[in-house]
Protein backbone atom coordinates (compact mmCIF):
# COMPACT_ATOMS: atom_id res chain seq x y z
CA UNK A 1 0.00 0.00 0.00
CA UNK A 2 1.43 3.69 -0.98
CA UNK A 3 1.44 6.54 1.79
CA UNK A 4 -2.28 7.32 0.81
CA UNK A 5 -3.67 4.22 0.76
CA UNK A 6 -1.99 3.33 4.52
CA UNK A 7 -3.72 6.54 5.89
CA UNK A 8 -7.05 5.31 4.36
CA UNK A 9 -7.01 2.43 5.66
CA UNK A 10 -6.23 3.94 9.44
CA UNK A 11 -8.79 6.73 9.68
CA UNK A 12 -11.59 4.28 8.17
CA UNK A 13 -10.30 1.72 11.02
CA UNK A 14 -10.97 4.52 13.75
CA UNK A 15 -14.05 5.58 11.99
CA UNK A 16 -15.60 1.76 12.58
CA UNK A 17 -13.88 1.39 16.23
CA UNK A 18 -16.56 4.56 17.22
CA UNK A 19 -19.76 2.81 15.54
CA UNK A 20 -19.75 4.50 12.94
CA UNK A 21 -19.57 3.68 8.80
CA UNK A 22 -16.51 4.38 6.97
CA UNK A 23 -14.92 4.69 4.40
CA UNK A 24 -12.48 7.74 4.58
CA UNK A 25 -11.16 9.15 1.52
CA UNK A 26 -7.78 10.38 1.90
CA UNK A 27 -6.80 12.93 -0.37
CA UNK A 28 -3.16 15.49 -0.67
CA UNK A 29 -3.95 18.99 0.35
CA UNK A 30 -3.61 21.82 -1.21
CA UNK A 31 0.40 21.69 -0.64
CA UNK A 32 0.60 17.84 -1.33
CA UNK A 33 4.96 18.62 -2.06
CA UNK A 34 4.78 19.45 1.78
CA UNK A 35 3.44 15.58 2.24
CA UNK A 36 0.15 17.45 3.39
CA UNK A 37 -3.37 15.30 3.33
CA UNK A 38 -6.37 16.30 4.33
CA UNK A 39 -9.12 13.04 5.60
CA UNK A 40 -12.82 13.13 4.21
CA UNK A 41 -15.58 11.26 4.46
CA UNK A 42 -15.83 12.12 8.58
CA UNK A 43 -19.21 14.43 7.99
CA UNK A 44 -21.24 11.16 5.88
CA UNK A 45 -20.61 8.86 8.31
CA UNK A 46 -21.13 10.92 11.44
CA UNK A 47 -24.53 11.69 9.67
CA UNK A 48 -25.21 8.12 9.46
CA UNK A 49 -24.59 7.62 13.46
CA UNK A 50 -26.14 10.00 13.93
CA UNK A 51 -23.27 12.33 15.93
CA UNK A 52 -22.02 15.74 15.46
CA UNK A 53 -18.73 15.92 12.74
CA UNK A 54 -16.42 17.57 15.13
CA UNK A 55 -17.32 15.33 17.49
CA UNK A 56 -16.66 12.46 15.40
CA UNK A 57 -13.44 13.61 13.80
CA UNK A 58 -12.12 14.30 17.45
CA UNK A 59 -12.75 10.60 18.55
CA UNK A 60 -11.17 10.06 15.29
CA UNK A 61 -7.95 12.14 16.41
CA UNK A 62 -8.26 10.32 20.24
CA UNK A 63 -8.36 6.62 18.16
CA UNK A 64 -5.32 7.33 15.46
CA UNK A 65 -1.87 6.30 16.42
CA UNK A 66 0.18 7.41 13.15
CA UNK A 67 3.74 7.53 13.96
CA UNK A 68 4.14 8.74 10.25
CA UNK A 69 2.49 12.18 10.84
CA UNK A 70 3.07 15.10 13.25
CA UNK A 71 -0.32 15.43 15.53
CA UNK A 72 -3.08 15.91 13.64
CA UNK A 73 -5.32 18.85 13.50
CA UNK A 74 -9.35 19.35 12.89
CA UNK A 75 -10.40 21.85 9.90
CA UNK A 76 -13.76 23.48 9.27
CA UNK A 77 -17.16 20.78 10.16
CA UNK A 78 -14.94 17.62 10.42
CA UNK A 79 -12.20 17.34 7.92
CA UNK A 80 -8.67 16.09 9.49
CA UNK A 81 -5.61 17.52 8.30
CA UNK A 82 -2.72 15.16 8.14
CA UNK A 83 1.32 16.32 8.05
CA UNK A 84 3.39 13.33 7.16
CA UNK A 85 6.82 14.05 9.88
CA UNK A 86 10.62 14.49 8.39
CA UNK A 87 11.01 11.46 9.94
CA UNK A 88 8.91 9.16 8.11
CA UNK A 89 10.01 10.87 4.71
CA UNK A 90 13.59 10.09 5.88
CA UNK A 91 13.10 6.24 6.65
CA UNK A 92 10.60 5.63 3.83
CA UNK A 93 13.34 7.20 1.55
CA UNK A 94 16.22 5.06 3.27
CA UNK A 95 13.57 2.09 2.56
CA UNK A 96 13.10 2.60 -0.85
CA UNK A 97 16.54 3.41 -1.38
CA UNK A 98 17.09 -0.02 -0.62
CA UNK A 99 14.94 -1.43 -2.97
CA UNK A 100 15.59 -2.25 -6.35
CA UNK A 101 12.04 -1.85 -7.39
CA UNK A 102 12.03 1.95 -5.86
CA UNK A 103 9.37 1.02 -3.34
CA UNK A 104 6.64 0.00 -6.35
CA UNK A 105 5.04 -3.68 -5.26
CA UNK A 106 3.83 -6.21 -7.55
CA UNK A 107 -0.03 -6.51 -8.95
CA UNK A 108 -1.50 -10.08 -8.80
CA UNK A 109 -0.18 -10.98 -11.94
CA UNK A 110 -2.80 -11.26 -14.97
CA UNK A 111 -2.22 -12.19 -18.77
CA UNK A 112 -2.58 -9.49 -20.83
CA UNK A 113 -2.33 -8.87 -24.41
CA UNK A 114 -1.30 -5.73 -25.64
CA UNK A 115 -2.47 -4.91 -29.34
CA UNK A 116 -0.35 -2.30 -30.58
CA UNK A 117 2.05 -1.11 -33.58
CA UNK A 118 -0.02 -3.39 -36.23
CA UNK A 119 1.40 -1.48 -39.44
CA UNK A 120 -0.20 -2.70 -43.27
CA UNK A 121 3.24 -4.40 -44.71
CA UNK A 122 1.93 -3.41 -47.60
CA UNK A 123 3.63 -0.39 -46.97
CA UNK A 124 6.40 1.04 -44.90
CA UNK A 125 5.88 2.59 -41.24
CA UNK A 126 4.41 6.48 -41.35
CA UNK A 127 4.34 8.86 -38.69
CA UNK A 128 0.78 7.42 -38.36
CA UNK A 129 2.52 4.34 -36.44
CA UNK A 130 4.15 6.29 -33.58
CA UNK A 131 1.29 6.71 -31.41
CA UNK A 132 -0.01 2.91 -31.55
CA UNK A 133 4.02 1.94 -30.83
CA UNK A 134 4.83 4.07 -28.43
CA UNK A 135 2.14 4.47 -26.05
CA UNK A 136 1.70 0.38 -26.34
CA UNK A 137 5.37 -0.23 -25.66
CA UNK A 138 5.26 1.82 -22.65
CA UNK A 139 2.23 0.34 -21.82
CA UNK A 140 4.29 -3.25 -22.08
CA UNK A 141 7.00 -2.12 -19.94
CA UNK A 142 4.91 -1.20 -17.31
CA UNK A 143 2.40 -3.66 -16.97
CA UNK A 144 5.97 -5.95 -16.77
CA UNK A 145 7.06 -4.12 -14.29
CA UNK A 146 4.17 -4.47 -11.77
CA UNK A 147 4.60 -8.34 -12.51
CA UNK A 148 1.41 -8.89 -15.26
CA UNK A 149 2.52 -11.57 -17.65
CA UNK A 150 2.53 -9.42 -21.14
CA UNK A 151 1.41 -11.13 -24.64
CA UNK A 152 2.98 -8.26 -27.39
CA UNK A 153 0.46 -8.86 -30.10
CA UNK A 154 1.70 -6.54 -33.45
CA UNK A 155 -1.57 -7.76 -35.45
CA UNK A 156 0.12 -6.48 -38.96
CA UNK A 157 -2.40 -6.36 -41.95
CA UNK A 158 -0.07 -9.01 -44.50
CA UNK A 159 -3.78 -10.42 -45.85
CA UNK A 160 -6.00 -8.76 -48.43
CA UNK A 161 -6.64 -7.06 -51.65
CA UNK A 162 -4.28 -4.72 -52.04
CA UNK A 163 -1.67 -7.91 -52.16
CA UNK A 164 -2.87 -8.58 -55.35
CA UNK A 165 -1.23 -5.58 -57.03
CA UNK A 166 1.94 -5.81 -55.32
CA UNK A 167 2.02 -10.04 -56.34
CA UNK A 168 0.84 -8.89 -60.34
CA UNK A 169 3.36 -6.38 -60.30
CA UNK A 170 6.28 -8.92 -59.10
CA UNK A 171 5.26 -11.78 -61.02
CA UNK A 172 6.18 -8.88 -64.10
CA UNK A 173 9.49 -8.79 -62.56
CA UNK A 174 11.48 -11.53 -63.82
CA UNK A 175 14.83 -10.38 -63.16
CA UNK A 176 15.97 -10.76 -59.45
CA UNK A 177 18.26 -8.29 -59.07
CA UNK A 178 16.21 -5.45 -60.47
CA UNK A 179 13.20 -7.09 -58.05
CA UNK A 180 15.36 -6.91 -54.94
CA UNK A 181 16.68 -3.28 -55.64
CA UNK A 182 12.91 -2.50 -56.17
CA UNK A 183 11.70 -4.10 -53.21
CA UNK A 184 14.42 -1.37 -50.67
CA UNK A 185 12.26 1.03 -51.29
CA UNK A 186 8.35 -0.65 -50.53
CA UNK A 187 7.07 2.61 -50.32
CA UNK A 188 7.10 3.79 -53.98
CA UNK A 189 7.13 -0.32 -54.49
CA UNK A 190 3.36 0.08 -53.57
CA UNK A 191 2.81 3.23 -55.53
CA UNK A 192 4.15 1.99 -58.71
CA UNK A 193 2.16 -1.56 -58.38
CA UNK A 194 -1.20 1.02 -57.51
CA UNK A 195 -0.70 3.33 -60.53
CA UNK A 196 -0.54 0.17 -62.88
CA UNK A 197 -3.94 -1.18 -61.04
CA UNK A 198 -5.25 2.42 -61.66
CA UNK A 199 -4.18 2.74 -65.35
CA UNK A 200 -3.82 -0.75 -66.97
CA UNK A 201 -7.07 -2.94 -66.48
CA UNK A 202 -5.07 -5.83 -67.86
CA UNK A 203 -2.95 -5.63 -65.02
CA UNK A 204 -5.91 -4.78 -62.89
CA UNK A 205 -7.39 -7.89 -63.88
CA UNK A 206 -4.40 -9.81 -63.38
CA UNK A 207 -4.32 -8.40 -59.73
CA UNK A 208 -7.83 -9.36 -58.62
CA UNK A 209 -6.78 -12.97 -59.95
CA UNK A 210 -4.03 -12.93 -58.12
CA UNK A 211 -6.11 -12.28 -54.71
CA UNK A 212 -7.81 -15.62 -55.62
CA UNK A 213 -4.95 -17.57 -56.05
CA UNK A 214 -3.00 -16.29 -52.95
CA UNK A 215 -6.45 -17.36 -50.70
CA UNK A 216 -6.80 -20.61 -52.56
CA UNK A 217 -3.14 -21.05 -51.85
CA UNK A 218 -1.47 -21.15 -55.04
CA UNK A 219 2.25 -22.04 -54.44
CA UNK A 220 3.85 -19.30 -56.45
CA UNK A 221 1.44 -16.48 -55.38
CA UNK A 222 2.44 -17.77 -51.66
CA UNK A 223 6.24 -17.88 -52.69
CA UNK A 224 6.17 -13.54 -53.95
CA UNK A 225 3.63 -12.94 -50.87
CA UNK A 226 6.22 -14.57 -48.35
CA UNK A 227 9.26 -12.61 -50.13
CA UNK A 228 7.08 -9.33 -49.73
CA UNK A 229 6.16 -9.98 -46.43
CA UNK A 230 9.73 -10.68 -45.56
CA UNK A 231 10.82 -7.50 -46.71
CA UNK A 232 8.38 -5.91 -45.02
CA UNK A 233 8.73 -6.90 -42.04
CA UNK A 234 12.55 -6.18 -42.03
CA UNK A 235 11.74 -2.76 -42.77
CA UNK A 236 9.55 -2.37 -39.49
CA UNK A 237 12.09 -4.34 -37.31
CA UNK A 238 14.52 -1.70 -38.62
CA UNK A 239 12.02 0.90 -37.28
CA UNK A 240 11.54 -0.59 -33.91
CA UNK A 241 15.51 -0.92 -33.59
CA UNK A 242 15.83 2.86 -33.62
CA UNK A 243 12.85 3.57 -32.07
CA UNK A 244 14.13 1.32 -29.02
CA UNK A 245 10.41 -0.81 -29.12
CA UNK A 246 10.87 -4.03 -27.27
CA UNK A 247 8.77 -5.94 -30.24
CA UNK A 248 10.28 -8.39 -32.09
CA UNK A 249 9.53 -10.63 -35.45
CA UNK A 250 7.84 -13.59 -32.76
CA UNK A 251 5.61 -11.09 -31.67
CA UNK A 252 3.80 -10.67 -34.91
CA UNK A 253 0.12 -12.15 -34.87
CA UNK A 254 -0.65 -11.42 -38.86
CA UNK A 255 -4.47 -11.33 -39.98
CA UNK A 256 -3.02 -14.13 -42.23
CA UNK A 257 -2.32 -16.34 -38.75
CA UNK A 258 -6.59 -16.46 -38.46
CA UNK A 259 -7.58 -17.50 -42.15
CA UNK A 260 -7.95 -20.94 -41.61
CA UNK A 261 -10.62 -20.19 -38.68
CA UNK A 262 -12.34 -18.13 -40.43
CA UNK A 263 -14.84 -20.85 -41.76
CA UNK A 264 -15.01 -21.90 -37.83
CA UNK A 265 -16.00 -18.53 -37.40
CA UNK A 266 -18.73 -18.41 -39.40
CA UNK A 267 -19.94 -22.23 -38.38
CA UNK A 268 -19.76 -21.68 -34.81
CA UNK A 269 -21.89 -18.05 -34.94
CA UNK A 270 -24.37 -20.03 -37.28
CA UNK A 271 -24.63 -22.42 -34.61
CA UNK A 272 -25.47 -20.05 -31.65
CA UNK A 273 -28.54 -18.07 -33.95
CA UNK A 274 -25.97 -15.15 -34.80
CA UNK A 275 -25.91 -15.35 -38.20
CA UNK A 276 -28.60 -13.42 -40.48
CA UNK A 277 -27.98 -13.04 -44.28
CA UNK A 278 -28.81 -9.70 -45.57
CA UNK A 279 -27.97 -8.97 -49.56
CA UNK A 280 -26.15 -12.10 -49.64
CA UNK A 281 -23.50 -11.06 -46.88
CA UNK A 282 -23.65 -13.42 -43.60
CA UNK A 283 -24.28 -10.60 -40.64
CA UNK A 284 -24.38 -10.19 -37.18
CA UNK A 285 -27.06 -7.48 -36.08
CA UNK A 286 -27.07 -6.64 -32.20
CA UNK A 287 -29.09 -3.93 -30.43
CA UNK A 288 -27.41 -0.76 -29.85
CA UNK A 289 -25.85 -0.02 -33.52
CA UNK A 290 -27.85 1.55 -35.94
CA UNK A 291 -26.48 3.64 -38.95
CA UNK A 292 -28.09 6.39 -41.41
CA UNK A 293 -31.30 6.46 -40.66
CA UNK A 294 -31.30 4.56 -37.80
CA UNK A 295 -31.54 1.46 -39.36
CA UNK A 296 -29.71 -1.44 -37.89
CA UNK A 297 -25.79 -1.64 -38.39
CA UNK A 298 -24.60 -5.24 -39.94
CA UNK A 299 -21.62 -6.36 -38.53
CA UNK A 300 -20.31 -8.46 -41.51
CA UNK A 301 -18.86 -11.67 -40.54
CA UNK A 302 -18.78 -12.77 -44.32
CA UNK A 303 -18.81 -11.05 -47.30
CA UNK A 304 -21.53 -11.58 -50.53
CA UNK A 305 -18.53 -12.96 -52.90
CA UNK A 306 -17.35 -14.79 -50.16
CA UNK A 307 -14.48 -13.10 -48.55
CA UNK A 308 -13.96 -11.76 -45.18
CA UNK A 309 -13.71 -8.72 -43.50
CA UNK A 310 -11.54 -7.21 -40.68
CA UNK A 311 -14.70 -7.87 -38.50
CA UNK A 312 -14.19 -11.70 -38.76
CA UNK A 313 -10.55 -11.92 -38.68
CA UNK A 314 -10.12 -9.65 -35.33
CA UNK A 315 -13.56 -12.40 -34.17
CA UNK A 316 -10.94 -14.94 -34.67
CA UNK A 317 -7.70 -12.91 -33.17
CA UNK A 318 -9.96 -12.55 -29.70
CA UNK A 319 -11.46 -16.10 -30.09
CA UNK A 320 -7.17 -17.25 -29.93
CA UNK A 321 -6.18 -14.68 -27.32
CA UNK A 322 -9.31 -15.91 -24.98
CA UNK A 323 -9.33 -19.26 -25.37
CA UNK A 324 -5.87 -20.20 -26.41
CA UNK A 325 -3.42 -17.64 -24.83
CA UNK A 326 -6.08 -17.50 -21.71
CA UNK A 327 -5.78 -13.49 -21.71
CA UNK A 328 -7.47 -11.63 -18.53
CA UNK A 329 -6.67 -8.85 -20.29
CA UNK A 330 -6.44 -7.13 -23.87
CA UNK A 331 -5.89 -3.41 -24.16
CA UNK A 332 -6.15 -2.16 -28.03
CA UNK A 333 -3.90 0.54 -29.21
CA UNK A 334 -6.06 1.64 -31.94
CA UNK A 335 -6.82 5.11 -33.38
CA UNK A 336 -9.98 6.66 -32.15
CA UNK A 337 -11.45 6.18 -36.21
CA UNK A 338 -12.04 2.37 -35.20
CA UNK A 339 -13.79 2.98 -32.04
CA UNK A 340 -17.29 2.19 -33.48
CA UNK A 341 -15.78 -0.93 -35.08
CA UNK A 342 -13.96 -2.33 -31.66
CA UNK A 343 -17.07 -1.45 -30.46
CA UNK A 344 -19.20 -3.64 -32.48
CA UNK A 345 -16.51 -6.45 -31.98
CA UNK A 346 -16.37 -6.34 -28.60
CA UNK A 347 -20.12 -6.74 -28.54
CA UNK A 348 -20.48 -9.86 -31.19
CA UNK A 349 -17.73 -11.64 -29.20
CA UNK A 350 -19.14 -11.28 -26.02
CA UNK A 351 -22.66 -12.69 -27.42
CA UNK A 352 -20.78 -15.16 -29.65
CA UNK A 353 -19.27 -16.46 -26.23
CA UNK A 354 -15.86 -15.95 -27.61
CA UNK A 355 -15.49 -12.92 -24.85
CA UNK A 356 -16.64 -14.05 -21.25
CA UNK A 357 -17.60 -11.50 -19.15
CA UNK A 358 -15.15 -10.96 -16.61
CA UNK A 359 -12.68 -10.28 -19.16
CA UNK A 360 -11.80 -7.00 -20.09
CA UNK A 361 -11.13 -6.16 -23.56
CA UNK A 362 -10.52 -3.00 -23.74
CA UNK A 363 -10.44 -0.17 -27.11
CA UNK A 364 -7.49 2.60 -25.99
CA UNK A 365 -8.02 4.88 -28.71
CA UNK A 366 -5.56 8.21 -29.60
CA UNK A 367 -5.53 11.02 -31.47
CA UNK A 368 -3.99 12.13 -34.41
CA UNK A 369 0.00 13.90 -35.39
CA UNK A 370 -0.46 17.23 -36.78
CA UNK A 371 1.95 19.39 -38.90
CA UNK A 372 2.41 22.10 -36.90
CA UNK A 373 1.94 25.13 -40.02
CA UNK A 374 -1.50 23.42 -41.36
CA UNK A 375 -2.53 22.05 -38.27
CA UNK A 376 -3.87 19.12 -40.47
CA UNK A 377 -2.69 15.37 -40.97
CA UNK A 378 1.45 15.35 -40.98
CA UNK A 379 2.20 14.85 -44.75
CA UNK A 380 4.94 15.62 -47.14
CA UNK A 381 4.77 18.66 -48.94
CA UNK A 382 3.29 16.38 -51.96
CA UNK A 383 1.05 14.69 -49.93
CA UNK A 384 2.55 11.19 -48.94
CA UNK A 385 2.79 9.85 -45.65
CA UNK A 386 5.90 11.00 -43.65
CA UNK A 387 8.03 7.89 -43.38
CA UNK A 388 8.97 6.90 -39.53
CA UNK A 389 12.87 5.38 -40.33
CA UNK A 390 13.26 9.48 -42.25
CA UNK A 391 11.69 11.10 -38.68
CA UNK A 392 14.48 9.27 -36.82
CA UNK A 393 16.76 9.85 -38.63
CA UNK A 394 15.80 13.54 -38.66
CA UNK A 395 15.64 13.64 -35.04
CA UNK A 396 19.10 11.75 -34.42
CA UNK A 397 20.22 14.40 -36.98
CA UNK A 398 19.23 17.94 -35.42
CA UNK A 399 20.23 16.12 -31.83
CA UNK A 400 23.56 15.62 -33.35
CA UNK A 401 24.01 19.69 -34.12
CA UNK A 402 22.55 20.40 -30.63
CA UNK A 403 25.14 18.08 -28.73
CA UNK A 404 28.18 18.94 -30.93
CA UNK A 405 27.59 22.59 -29.82
CA UNK A 406 26.92 21.66 -25.70
CA UNK A 407 29.22 18.57 -25.31
CA UNK A 408 32.37 19.71 -26.88
CA UNK A 409 34.56 17.42 -24.02
CA UNK A 410 33.06 14.01 -25.58
CA UNK A 411 34.77 11.87 -27.92
CA UNK A 412 32.61 11.85 -31.74
CA UNK A 413 31.80 8.16 -30.88
CA UNK A 414 30.46 9.39 -27.74
CA UNK A 415 27.89 12.30 -28.88
CA UNK A 416 27.26 10.22 -31.34
CA UNK A 417 25.60 8.17 -28.99
CA UNK A 418 24.19 10.79 -26.90
CA UNK A 419 22.58 12.07 -29.98
CA UNK A 420 20.89 8.91 -30.83
CA UNK A 421 19.54 9.27 -27.63
CA UNK A 422 18.59 12.59 -27.42
CA UNK A 423 16.88 12.50 -30.73
CA UNK A 424 15.16 9.54 -30.47
CA UNK A 425 14.23 10.21 -27.09
CA UNK A 426 12.87 13.53 -27.76
CA UNK A 427 10.07 11.87 -30.15
CA UNK A 428 9.11 9.49 -28.17
CA UNK A 429 8.48 11.66 -25.00
CA UNK A 430 6.88 13.86 -27.66
CA UNK A 431 4.04 11.68 -28.11
CA UNK A 432 4.24 10.24 -24.56
CA UNK A 433 3.77 13.48 -22.85
CA UNK A 434 0.56 14.16 -24.40
CA UNK A 435 -2.81 13.30 -23.66
CA UNK A 436 -3.42 10.14 -25.62
CA UNK A 437 -6.49 10.99 -26.74
CA UNK A 438 -6.17 14.25 -28.05
CA UNK A 439 -4.26 15.38 -31.69
CA UNK A 440 -1.13 17.36 -31.27
CA UNK A 441 1.58 18.98 -33.29
CA UNK A 442 4.97 17.24 -34.42
CA UNK A 443 7.44 20.81 -33.65
CA UNK A 444 11.01 19.56 -33.94
CA UNK A 445 12.41 22.85 -32.05
CA UNK A 446 9.95 22.00 -28.85
CA UNK A 447 10.75 18.40 -28.71
CA UNK A 448 14.75 18.91 -29.14
CA UNK A 449 14.44 21.90 -26.47
CA UNK A 450 16.82 20.97 -23.51
CA UNK A 451 14.09 23.44 -21.33
CA UNK A 452 10.54 22.93 -20.17
CA UNK A 453 8.40 19.32 -20.72
CA UNK A 454 11.04 17.43 -22.78
CA UNK A 455 13.01 14.53 -22.69
CA UNK A 456 16.42 16.14 -23.54
CA UNK A 457 15.91 17.94 -20.61
CA UNK A 458 15.12 15.38 -17.93
CA UNK A 459 18.26 13.81 -19.63
CA UNK A 460 20.09 16.10 -18.57
CA UNK A 461 18.70 16.33 -15.25
CA UNK A 462 19.84 12.76 -15.23
CA UNK A 463 23.27 13.37 -16.36
CA UNK A 464 23.54 16.57 -13.61
CA UNK A 465 23.35 14.21 -10.78
CA UNK A 466 25.33 11.72 -11.98
CA UNK A 467 27.96 14.03 -12.65
CA UNK A 468 27.66 15.14 -8.65
CA UNK A 469 28.95 11.57 -7.72
CA UNK A 470 32.12 11.81 -10.35
CA UNK A 471 33.01 14.57 -8.77
CA UNK A 472 32.63 13.70 -5.23
CA UNK A 473 34.13 10.22 -6.05
CA UNK A 474 31.54 8.00 -4.77
CA UNK A 475 29.21 5.32 -6.14
CA UNK A 476 26.12 6.83 -6.46
CA UNK A 477 24.36 3.20 -7.46
CA UNK A 478 25.58 2.43 -3.51
CA UNK A 479 21.79 3.65 -1.49
CA UNK A 480 22.48 5.66 1.80
CA UNK A 481 21.22 4.16 4.78
CA UNK A 482 20.51 7.07 6.13
CA UNK A 483 18.46 10.01 4.67
CA UNK A 484 17.10 13.02 6.39
CA UNK A 485 14.83 15.76 5.53
CA UNK A 486 14.94 19.08 7.30
CA UNK A 487 15.27 21.79 4.69
CA UNK A 488 11.90 22.47 2.64
CA UNK A 489 13.73 21.97 -0.08
CA UNK A 490 14.92 18.66 0.97
CA UNK A 491 11.19 17.23 1.76
CA UNK A 492 9.20 18.45 -0.89
CA UNK A 493 12.13 16.37 -3.58
CA UNK A 494 11.30 13.50 -0.73
CA UNK A 495 7.45 13.57 -0.90
CA UNK A 496 8.09 13.97 -4.48
CA UNK A 497 9.98 10.31 -4.80
CA UNK A 498 7.74 8.49 -2.26
CA UNK A 499 4.75 8.96 -4.99
CA UNK A 500 6.89 6.94 -7.26
CA UNK A 501 4.51 4.23 -7.54
CA UNK A 502 1.26 6.32 -7.12
CA UNK A 503 2.73 7.67 -10.54
CA UNK A 504 2.93 4.25 -12.05
CA UNK A 505 -0.55 2.80 -10.71
CA UNK A 506 -2.63 6.21 -12.01
CA UNK A 507 -1.06 5.41 -15.62
CA UNK A 508 -2.25 1.89 -15.90
CA UNK A 509 -5.58 3.10 -15.02
CA UNK A 510 -6.39 4.67 -18.29
CA UNK A 511 -2.65 3.60 -20.28
CA UNK A 512 -2.11 7.35 -20.03
CA UNK A 513 1.95 7.63 -20.33
CA UNK A 514 1.71 11.60 -19.90
CA UNK A 515 0.75 11.16 -15.88
CA UNK A 516 4.40 9.17 -15.73
CA UNK A 517 6.46 11.91 -17.66
CA UNK A 518 4.70 14.82 -15.83
CA UNK A 519 5.43 13.05 -12.28
CA UNK A 520 9.10 12.82 -14.12
CA UNK A 521 9.18 16.64 -15.18
CA UNK A 522 8.41 17.38 -11.83
CA UNK A 523 10.81 15.27 -9.71
CA UNK A 524 13.51 16.82 -12.28
CA UNK A 525 11.92 20.24 -11.06
CA UNK A 526 12.07 19.92 -7.59
CA UNK A 527 15.41 18.19 -7.82
CA UNK A 528 17.36 21.58 -9.61
CA UNK A 529 15.54 23.20 -6.68
CA UNK A 530 16.92 21.14 -3.96
CA UNK A 531 20.07 21.61 -5.62
CA UNK A 532 20.09 25.18 -5.70
CA UNK A 533 19.13 25.61 -2.32
CA UNK A 534 21.06 22.71 -0.54
CA UNK A 535 24.89 22.11 -1.09
CA UNK A 536 25.67 18.66 -1.16
CA UNK A 537 29.71 18.51 -1.45
CA UNK A 538 30.49 21.19 0.92
CA UNK A 539 28.02 20.27 3.39
CA UNK A 540 28.98 18.42 6.83
CA UNK A 541 30.06 14.62 6.76
CA UNK A 542 26.36 14.12 7.66
CA UNK A 543 24.49 16.55 5.68
CA UNK A 544 26.14 15.73 3.07
CA UNK A 545 25.93 11.67 3.18
CA UNK A 546 21.92 11.95 2.94
CA UNK A 547 21.93 14.75 0.13
CA UNK A 548 23.50 12.71 -1.69
CA UNK A 549 21.65 9.72 -0.95
CA UNK A 550 18.87 11.90 -1.83
CA UNK A 551 20.77 12.90 -5.61
CA UNK A 552 21.37 9.23 -6.33
CA UNK A 553 17.55 7.66 -5.22
CA UNK A 554 16.44 11.10 -7.59
CA UNK A 555 18.27 9.85 -10.23
CA UNK A 556 17.80 6.12 -10.11
CA UNK A 557 13.98 7.40 -10.09
CA UNK A 558 14.40 9.32 -13.39
CA UNK A 559 16.64 6.39 -14.80
CA UNK A 560 13.47 4.01 -14.18
CA UNK A 561 10.65 6.18 -14.86
CA UNK A 562 12.15 7.04 -18.55
CA UNK A 563 13.59 2.97 -18.75
CA UNK A 564 9.04 2.58 -18.36
CA UNK A 565 8.71 5.09 -21.25
CA UNK A 566 11.11 3.53 -23.45
CA UNK A 567 13.38 6.12 -22.95
CA UNK A 568 17.18 5.76 -23.00
CA UNK A 569 19.81 7.67 -20.67
CA UNK A 570 23.11 8.96 -21.02
CA UNK A 571 26.32 9.36 -18.11
CA UNK A 572 27.42 12.13 -19.81
CA UNK A 573 25.92 15.19 -22.33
Amino acid sequence: MNIQQQLEAAVTSAIEELGAEGPAIVKQAARPEFGHYQANGIMGAAKRAGKKPRDLAAGVVDKLTLPNAEPLEIAGPGFINIRLSDAFIGESLAAIAADDRLGVGRETPETIVVDYSAPNLAKEMHIGHLRSTTIGDASVRIFEFLGHNVIRANHVGDWGAQFGSLLAYMEQMSNEAVLDTELRDLENFYKAASALFRTDEAFAKRAREFVVRLQSGDPRCLELWQRFIDESIRHCQAVYEALNITLKRSDISPESAYNHDLPLVVTELTERGLLTESMGAMCVFLPGFTGKDDKPLPAIIRKSDGGYPYMATDLAAIRHRTGVLQADRACYFVGAPQTLHLKQLFAVAEAANYLPPDHRFVHYPFGSVLDPDTGKMFKTRDGADVKLADVLAEAVTRAQRLVDKKSSGLSDDERAEVARCVGVGAVKYAELSKNRVTDYSFAWDTMLSFEGDTAPYLQYAYTRIRSVFRRAGVDPDQPSDEIAVSEPAERVLGVKLLQFEEAILAVVDDCQANILCQYLYELAGNFMTFYEACPILNAEDTVRKSRLGLAALTARTLGTGLGLLGIETVEQM
